[in-house]
């Protein structure tokens, strides 16, 4: 499990055959063949630790199918966060590290507050789980939705955040990593199922009631 709050960036080196080679920032401490580590919010087993710090991650077809990594490519900025040891600060939200999806990037504006509005295109079938002021897991980065349109969502970033992060590095029409929050998965699943499985019918207060949720 991770939470959202990036420890530090790094390069893709080199991607071949189903191994993807990363420089951390600076080498991580006491590293652990077969830990997980998450780039770009997506879950990585470490297979080799380098000398130099450099790490080679094996990466499933699946993986660079589903999210941004094979489109950053060599040279790309990745976000680098390992898991959670047990009994550490939960900072951002619960992060999986499960991708659901790689969306593009609409656009990154200075807004006359002083905030930047950091805004995605919204996938359709994670439109459900996506809800003002709910927790959003961009490119690894536990996020605040601040922003949210028929077919687009916005967060706002601070300072920090843009200087500590790769999201900078994303341009319009680039591929981010999305996913959502483990709680709204669940909840649209129980409503799922209240519903009959079909997820255009309304499930009646009585049906929500005997489920707990009122």
């Amino acid at each position: 499990m991770f939470t959202g709050l990036v420890e530090q960036t790094g390069v893709i080196l080199r991607m071949h055959s189903n191994r993807i080679l990363v420089r951390p920032g600076h080498p991580f401490d006491a590293p652990v063949i077969g830990e997980s580590i998450a780039v770009n919010g997506c879950c990585l087993t470490a297979e080799r630790f380098f000398d130099d710090g450099c790490i080679e991650f094996f990466t499933l077809s699946e993986t660079l199918r589903r999210t941004n990594l094979g489109a950053v490519g060599t040279g790309g900025k990745v976000n680098l966060e390992r898991a959670m040891a047990a009994g550490g600060r939960m900072g951002g939200h619960i992060v999986q590290g499960h991708v659901d999806a790689a969306a593009r990037v609409r656009g990154l504006k200075h807004l006359p507050d002083g905030d930047f509005e950091f805004s995605v295109e919204m996938p359709a079938e994670l439109a459900p789980e996506i809800a003002m002021k709910g927790s959003i897991t961009i490119d690894g980065v536990s996020l605040t939705v601040a922003g949210l349109g028929e077919d687009y969502f916005a967060v706002r970033l601070i300072p920090q955040t843009l200087s500590a992060t790769a999201l900078k590095e994303r341009h319009p029409g680039e591929l981010v990593n999305l996913e959502t929050d483990v709680i709204a998965k669940y909840l649209r699943r129980q409503l799922s199922l209240l519903q009959g499985g079909d997820p255009g019918k309304k499930a009646s207060w009585n049906a929500l009631r005997e489920a707990g949720l009122l």
